[in-house]
């Protein structure tokens, strides 16, 4: 015999509050204190509670829910704009947030309660974005059914989720080759965090470009912290005061890229006559720095795109083309980068 579904009352019976109070916190309305919202969702995750009643849309209009570590990013408003493109042609309705709001010094977790909320309001999937995901959250997308699309996994996945990315390693031996072509051998690396996964394949693309070469890495900065105009910064000052600076770098982002540019100039150094600097991802910021940036373009456009259908295909239950899609990097030389000036 078949067991009974879990109800409301034995929701709010096991969290030791009224029907009332457990309706708002499935609902996501205010009025309910953090410490009891826990309770009641707890409470649902145990009992394995699934709202079935109501005047629910038997049929809802496909939305897809995009997640991003933070908003103040070139990188983040590509990769969005792609994500509408595709909601046009699908007619599919995009909702966004930030983990990060701007200011915040560090992410917020993901955490389950929204992935429970997404599938409470029946999202036909999720996109999360440069953004650390937990086992647990992987694990309540398959359990509530909702599509679960990872763009620039910052940590390392199971290989049942779905990611989609650039060729990062490609990217580094693209920067590292090209600099290496002008006849640079002391290249260093501003790299991107330790944790994160596109930053390790741009290092291994790095490393493995100067190792062919017989060429020995630049000087190392003090561990990288974050893809930000600050940390190149830092990262540029450590390397620029070694006993013998490297004749060019290569940042593992734009953004980094800017920082090690201010930090040149604050030295009165000139790019690229006394350094040259080769960037990754070509945002539009690129274009707007002195002198422009010779950078590796990711198709972040085009992964929005294909992380939109690909989640669309999840939630229409169809397997996607591939688990892990991987598209094309490739150099752009604009004036950050020349021969150095002596052969060292």
């Amino acid at each position: 015999m078949e067991s009974e579904r879990p109800t409301l009352d034995a929701v709010a019976a096991a969290a030791a509050v009224s029907k009332a109070t457990a309706s708002k916190v499935l609902n996501g309305r205010p009025g309910v204190g953090e410490e009891t919202r826990a309770r009641v969702r707890e409470a649902i995750r145990t009992l394995g509670y699934a709202p079935t009643t109501g005047p629910r849309d038997p049929d809802p209009a496909p939305s897809v829910h995009v997640v991003f570590d933070t908003m103040v990013s070139l990188y983040a408003l590509h990769v969005l704009d792609g994500v509408l493109s595709a909601g046009r042609e699908l007619e599919v309705e995009v909702v966004t947030s930030a983990l990060a709001p701007a200011g915040a010094a560090e992410p917020a977790p993901l955490g389950v309660d929204l992935i429970e909320r997404l599938a409470q309001r029946r999202r036909s999937g999720l996109i999360v974005v440069t953004s650390q995901l937990a086992e647990e959250e992987v694990a309540a997308c398959r359990r509530l059914g909702l599509g679960l699309v990872v763009v620039d996994p910052i940590n390392p996945l199971d290989e049942g989720v779905v990611s989609v990315g650039a060729t990062n390693w490609a990217g580094g031996v693209q920067a590292t080759e090209h600099l290496l072509a002008l006849g640079h051998r002391r290249v260093a690396l501003a790299g991107g965090p330790v944790g994160s996964v596109p930053a390790r394949e741009r290092l291994h693309g790095f490393r493995e470009a100067m190792e062919s070469a017989g060429a020995e890495p630049g000087p190392s900065p003090a561990a990288p912290a974050a893809f930000t105009v600050e940390a190149g910064r830092d990262m540029a000052a450590g390397i620029l005061d070694a006993d013998e600076p490297p004749s060019a770098i290569f940042a593992a982002s734009d953004t980094i890229a800017v920082g090690v540019l201010q930090e040149v100039r604050a030295r009165g150094l000139s790019v690229p006559e006394d350094l040259s600097v080769v960037g990754f991802d070509d945002t539009h910021g690129a274009l707007w720095t002195d002198p422009p940036l010779t950078t590796v373009r990711q198709p972040l456009h085009e992964m929005g795109r294909v992380a939109t259908r690909t989640v669309m295909q999840l939630a229409r239950g169809e397997a996607p083309d591939s688990h892990h899609v991987q598209l094309a990097t490739r150099l752009v030389v604009r004036e950050s980068t020349t021969r150095p000036q002596t052969s060292g």
